[in-house]
């Protein structure tokens, strides 16, 4: 290996990140053995410590399932199971960061409140309404009824068609993704963002910096910026440093053009999520596309994350659409609901949202999701619903992108095979789309996975859907996709070794902290 390549391996990101954080975890431990002299004074100042940081984990509000996942280490570990979870643990902001959520906050209920209208589905009956009713209180997103939705079962089928809407942009393209990485997925986008920059169109970008740590260089932001005069920005830097801040992040993909047309769902701008590279074989992802009143409920989301990163006062009068889309015409009497998950506002809409549609369904209720780390209540929910009878099918990837986690997802299946769930693993590859569907009624797409870091710790976005013919579409879907899968059984589960079977439990104690 030349000096060259040897040099680019080593001054990687990520290589660099995690010898920082190497370094701080060794000064601490260099810490513990320069103080042994002291051990019995130190061991019971640590034990008191300890049994103050497990006061203060159960008397907070937060699921039961990451309360018992915090506590065994922290009592196993006494020396310093109490520091990682101050470091580490929970959702604290500071007081800075609160007034900047208390302004997102703010803004979506200006903006968005005066079009909340749940009642609207009350000749429909109480669930609907309902369920309607508690996304427009606690996530400020109203429902609306002129919007056409358009489901791609792939990124490669949305790939040509978003490249296609972006370049009918007349006023502004808002892009907020997890991940951005070179290739052709985002470099055919940034020639078009270049061409309708120059062409006076206002173009904006953020990404998360975790999410792309591996796939943009530090300070990719500013260059970018500065090399195409378009304005870009991060969420929440990453820092070397073992910090309870870099729990929350920007999980949300938005590619918003105009203020009425918008897509979300899986897909992140990179090239596996488009096919035109094999990461773990085939990679079946998901995006929905909203035209009409529903997308300027998107648009807003946006400016909200836009005035915290980059800390400016958004003008959004002067943004509202000014008219519509033709197809948003054609879509009357379709319920289209579009909402944000705040991971700082102490309240789990992503989870009450899947967990309303589970415990309601009747018929059905399919769910694609790669990853399945679920608390005990969603548990609870899938297990009484095959009880009752519902036809429950969940859908996860056969081919891993992460080998512990893969064997966190199937720490879970036991219980919920023994309850009737059925489960299949798409044999292809890797499924990422987050997707639920019931009763050929309710349909959900977004980017919540169901797992602990989505429906707590992230920022992330869904649509809801009631009556769409869209509903359908991504009932097909599941079960087209479930032709290509295996299916798991129970006696599949019990056949693995008890060492097996111990460390999933094990894992799946611990899951809410991975």
């Amino acid at each position: 290996m030349n000096i060259k390549k040897l040099a680019s391996i080593v001054f990687q990101r990520r290589v660099i990140v995690g010898l920082l954080i190497l370094i701080q975890s060794l000064a601490l431990l260099a810490s513990a053995l320069l103080f042994s002299w002291a051990y019995i004074y130190l061991y019971w100042t640590y034990v008191i410590l300890s049994v103050l940081a497990v006061l203060i984990i159960v008397s907070r509000q937060t699921d039961p399932g990451y309360k018992i996942a915090w506590i065994i280490p922290i009592l196993l570990f006494p020396a310093f199971g109490w520091l990682v979870y101050l470091l580490c643990g929970g959702n604290r902001m500071s007081a800075r960061q609160r007034r900047k959520m208390r302004g997102m906050d703010r803004a979506m209920a200006e903006q968005l409140g005066r079009d909340c209208k749940a009642e609207i589905l009350s000749p429909y009956g109480e669930d609907a309404r309902n369920q309607a009713s508690y996304v427009e209180q606690y996530a400020r997103c109203p429902v609306y009824t002129n919007s056409y939705t358009r489901y791609f079962p792939l990124g490669d089928d949305a790939f040509p068609v978003m490249l296609e809407e972006l370049r009918k942009a007349e006023r502004y393209i808002f892009l907020e993704y997890f991940i951005i990485s070179p290739g052709l997925f985002w470099d055919s986008v940034v020639e078009i963002l270049k061409e309708k920059h120059a062409a006076g169109v206002d173009v904006r970008v953020i990404y998360d910096d975790v999410g792309s740590l591996n796939t943009l260089p530090m300070n990719y932001a500013r260059k970018f910026e500065a090399e195409t005069g378009i304005p870009c920005c991060f969420f929440n830097r990453f820092k070397p440093v073992i910090s309870i801040r870099m729990n929350n992040r920007d999980h949300r993909k938005f590619c918003i053009i105009d203020g009425h047309t918008a897509f979300t769902g899986g897909i992140n701008l990179a090239d596996e999520y488009i096919n035109h590279i094999s990461r773990f074989g085939h990679w079946k992802d998901s995006t929905i596309l909203v035209k009409g009143e529903a997308a300027w409920s998107m648009t807003v989301m946006f400016l909200t994350m836009w005035e915290y990163v980059r800390e400016v006062k958004v003008d959004y009068a002067a943004l509202r659409p000014t008219g519509l889309p033709p197809e948003a015409a054609l879509a009357s009497g379709y319920f289209v609901q579009p909402y944000a998950d705040n991971p700082l506002d102490n309240e789990a809409v992503g989870e009450t949202v899947y967990l309303n549609l589970i415990s309601k369904a009747k018929r059905y209720v399919y769910i694609m999701t790669p990853y399945l780390i679920i608390s005990d209540c969603v548990n609870t929910a899938l297990c009484n619903a095959a009880k009752s009878g519902v036809d429950v099918r969940i859908m996860t990837p056969h081919i891993p992108d992460k080998p512990l986690v893969f064997e966190l997802t199937r720490s879970h299946y036991e219980p919920l095979l023994e309850a009737g769930v059925r489960i299949f693993e798409y044999t292809p590859g890797f499924v990422h789309a987050k997707n639920l569907v019931s009763d050929d009624l309710y349909g959900v797409v977004g980017s919540i996975n169901m797992d602990y870091r989505s429906m707590f710790l992230h920022f992330e976005d869904a649509v809801w859907l009631y009556r769409d013919p869209t509903v359908l579409d991504i009932k097909a879907d599941f079960l087209a996709s479930q032709i290509k899968c295996q299916p798991v059984t129970l006696e599949q589960c019990l056949a693995h070794s008890w060492l097996r079977r111990l460390f999933r439990s094990i894992l799946r104690v611990l899951g809410p902290l991975l």
